[in-house]
């Protein structure tokens, strides 16, 4: 891990050189949400995860204790590639109709059928690595190994689409992800679901949080 300034009030924690970088964020991420929740953060007023990496934002003018921030996580082993709360955490379940415009081409170029395909993509346990891009927009990854290593071997499309309808279900770039509002987007799509994944009225708006466990389920599969 190395400490970066990123000004007086921030401190940007970097496990790119980790060996598992992914598994290290989350496991800073969660053992820093849990010191503030405690008291032993009082000054820090934010935690934001990414793919590598974690901002530790304090409040505006007070600056940064970074003695506080090394003592907490001196809890955590982040050489273990495991997270321990995987295990525990409830998925949520998100329904798919497997039908998306991308399905077809995504089988083809993974050297897979369709039904291939969406096993792979069902039979997988997603956890959220960090939320970025739009409100409620979830990047996921394979929990530890999984047959969905192939279809997150993609990478993004050559060309991206002006609209992408909310909902739409898609694979890019070593991620799988919902999209909870229509919008410009360069991933593969596989499917669609009615899920909301974001909610203005809803006192916790966002569906996923860094953490959560994702599995996809076949609607089809269901009926």
């Amino acid at each position: 891990m190395r400490e970066l300034p990123a000004g007086r009030d921030a401190m940007l924690l970097d496990f790119s050189g980790d060996p598992h970088p992914s598994i290290a964020t989350l496991k800073t991420h969660s053992v820093l949400k849990s010191a503030m929740a405690a008291g032993s953060l009082p000054r820090v007023l934010d935690v934001v995860p990414a793919a590598e990496t974690v901002l530790v934002q304090a409040e505006p003018g007070r600056g940064l204790d970074e003695l506080s921030i090394r003592r907490a996580l001196r809890r955590v082993d982040l050489t273990e590639g495991t997270t321990a709360t995987s295990a525990s955490v409830e998925p949520i379940a998100i329904p798919v109709r497997y039908t998306g415009i991308d399905l077809d081409e995504v089988a083809e170029t993974c050297a897979m059928t369709v039904s291939e395909v969406i096993g792979a993509h069902t039979q997988t346990l997603w956890r959220v690595q960090f939320i970025g891009f739009a409100p409620g927009f979830g990047y996921l990854v394979p929990q530890q190994s999984s047959t969905a290593t192939t279809l997150t071997a993609l990478p993004r499309r050559e060309q991206s689409r002006p609209r992408v309808p909310a909902g739409s279900v898609a694979v890019a770039a070593g991620y799988s992800a919902v999209y909870p509002r229509e919008s410009p987007g360069g991933w593969w799509l596989l499917g669609s679901t009615d899920i909301a994944l974001w909610d203005n009225n809803s006192e916790r708006p966002a569906l996923l949080t860094p953490g959560a466990v994702v599995r996809f389920t076949d609607v089809r599969a269901d009926t």
